[in-house]
């Protein structure tokens, strides 16, 4: 059975030391965030995740979800009970606004506890996280009414909400969605469609489920200008507020799936089922945007914990299975082979897996921070910069997070070997659920889509000018250090790739806008590379200081330095290379009429 130990210690040293919590004390939410706060919540928040969530992963993933002819849905055994514990301990206030009965504690905390119960059990974290999107959007669009109705309940999660966006016939393109909503003589709408694909859209954890819904009122323009955004609830309040009759809505289906089997997917028939308006009419693609945006991140944030999670267990195989000799000679005389430990090929994969979790940790939990500043930094130029900044990540941190989250799940399975293709080693679940996220809350090419199409030249280009200023300001801080001076220069040299990249795309994707499709997705990974270049440099800096101060855990920040160095040899070069295939152009990509794809 694989096993799983939160990394509460790398969290903390992000929080505290890299990004120094404490500096933002004086800011609203930051005050009761002092570094022994941050730290008991950490640590509280990694055992719930390492005892009461991952023993539950795999005989989830086993069971899944059960529908009953009555359209309610079961969700397996355990989940039930460690919802009610995940509720009764609070981890669903954390971050949620006070006034609601949150805790109003900083986001980027409640990315760190997203992050340890993501990698323990992925399908159980999506139900209340899926909720998170919904209260932003309610706090953002909702009426004082509805917030008053909706988030106390759902802020405890007491209630779970959802967002019900795709159709049968349309997923990213949501101009083409059909359900209809109709205006009622009480100022509700009545809901009649078909969405499919809804992650807890029907399940047994919580009393009522509030979907968040997509529909057209009647001679809404085509497109996205005719979509609205609607609340509808499970179960319909009475006069005390409290669910009463079942509203005109049924899970259909759950869908049958690759991975995520303890989640339930459905297919949601809505049929005249009482709705009401969430902010304007015709106007519910920017709301849904407040959720799609925080779904983004979380997605990006599972592309991590996967990623850890299967690490974790590549390490714990790696040293103690037994295979072969090292090439410069036997390590261990008194055994018959030497563990894997000693085999380059194996080191490489592990020490991929370790540059990219550590790296995206610390670029996730910067966004995080990015999060809490847009709301509440001390003045708006710093508002700015951090809505900036975010916006330009979001797709990143989605799309490369999850790229490489998932290669990082398949190397560890890898690592395995053939007993990692068996399904009691648990390496194949994480591979399966890893998949998905590289998919869902918009596919990873509409992820660099939107990078290069709209983060890019959104006010002239000010988010990517930021970062790369972000990047040259570290470079010169780390080059100093003869520790850190190869990292410097060779993430120096990436940003320059990235800069070219960029230079590239304005001299040539607005006269073919193919050219831009073409490069897309490897521009974003030229960002990937770049930004976590940035992260190793902050972190390398950290550590370099600590050591340099005498600190206690030496190995820890020793190992930082010797990873930061292999991810500027190993990962850094391959912006040079996105480069030049991005500069190939899109000719060869649209050469092909499109009946010569068919075989004969």
């Amino acid at each position: 059975m694989p096993s799983f130990v939160a990394p509460t210690r790398d969290s903390r040293f992000i929080i505290n030391e890299v990004l120094k919590i404490d500096n933002y004390g004086a800011l609203p939410g930051f005050e009761g965030a002092s570094t022994d706060i941050v730290d008991a919540v950490i640590e509280e928040a990694g055992k719930f995740a390492s005892e009461v969530l991952a023993p539950l992963n795999a005989s989830g993933d086993q069971e899944g979800c059960t529908r009953r002819q009555d359209g309610s849905v079961t969700t397996p055994a355990g989940f039930k009970e460690a919802h009610g514990q995940f509720r009764e301990s609070g981890w669903g206030t954390l971050s949620a606004p006070e006034e609601f009965g949150g805790q109003g504690m900083p986001h980027v905390l409640g990315f760190a506890v997203e992050e340890f119960m993501s990698s323990a059990n992925m399908a159980f974290a999506m139900y209340p996280g899926l909720t998170n999107g919904a209260v932003n959007a309610l706090l953002v669009k909702g009426s004082p009414e509805q917030q008053a109705t909706y988030l106390p309940k759902m802020v405890a999660n007491e209630w779970l909400g959802t967002m019900n966006l795709t159709e049968p016939h349309c997923g990213t393109d949501l101009g083409l969605i059909r359900t209809k909503a109709e205006p009622q003589a009480d100022g509700s709408f009545a809901i009649t469609g078909t969405k499919i694909f809804i992650s807890a859209g029907e399940h047994d954890l919580t009393e009522n489920i509030i979907h968040l819904v997509l529909a057209r009122t009647p001679d809404a323009p085509e497109g996205t200008k005719g979509i609205s955004l609607f609340v509808v609830p499970k179960f319909l309040l009475d006069e005390d507020g409290n669910p009463g009759e079942r509203n005109t809505l049924m899970c259909g289906a759950i869908e049958h799936k690759m991975g995520i089997h303890a989640n339930a997917t459905c297919v949601m028939n809505y049929d005249g089922a009482t709705g009401w308006l969430v902010g304007e009419e015709n106007k519910g693609l920017a709301a849904m945007f407040i959720m799609m945006n925080a779904a983004r991140l979380g997605v990006g944030i599972q592309g991590l914990a996967q990623g850890e999670a299967a690490y974790q267990n590549g390490v714990a195989y790696a040293l103690e299975r037994r295979q072969g000799r090292a090439l410069t000679g036997p390590t261990d005389l008194d055994e018959k082979a030497d563990t894997l430990m000693v085999h380059p090929d194996v080191r490489r994969m592990l020490m991929d897996a370790r540059a990219f979790t550590e790296g995206m940790r610390a670029l996730a939990l910067w966004a995080g921070l990015l999060v809490d500043l847009t709301h509440v930094a001390a003045s708006e130029d710093e508002r700015t910069s951090a809505d900036d900044l975010l916006g330009l990540l979001t797709p990143v941190i989605k799309g490369y997070g999850t790229d490489l989250g998932y290669k990082t799940a398949t190397d560890m399975q890898q690592i395995w070997g053939g007993h990692g293709y068996i399904v009691e080693n648990g390496m194949e679940q994480f591979v399966r659920d890893a998949r998905i996220a590289m998919i869902y809350e918009g596919a990873n090419g509409v992820q660099a889509m939107d990078l290069v199409g709209r983060k890019l030249a959104m006010n002239g280009g000010r988010a990517i000018q930021a970062l790369f200023a972000e990047v040259g300001k570290e470079v010169a801080a780390a080059k100093g250090d003869e520790r850190l001076a190869d990292l410097a220069g060779r993430v120096e040299k990436a940003n320059g790739e990235l800069q070219a990249a960029t230079m590239w795309l304005m001299q040539n994707g607005l006269s073919n806008p193919n050219n831009a499709g073409a490069a897309a997705y490897d521009y974003m990974h030229i960002t990937g590379i770049v930004a976590l270049g940035l992260m190793w440099l902050r972190m390398g800096q950290t550590s370099a200081s600590a050591l340099d101060a005498g600190a206690e855990d030496k190995p820890f920040y020793e190992a930082k330095l010797v990873t930061a160095r292999y991810f500027g040899e190993r990962f850094t070069p391959e912006a040079g290379a996105l480069r030049r295939k991005m500069e190939a152009g899109a000719e060869a990509v649209m050469a092909l009429p499109e009946e010569a794809f068919a075989r004969a």
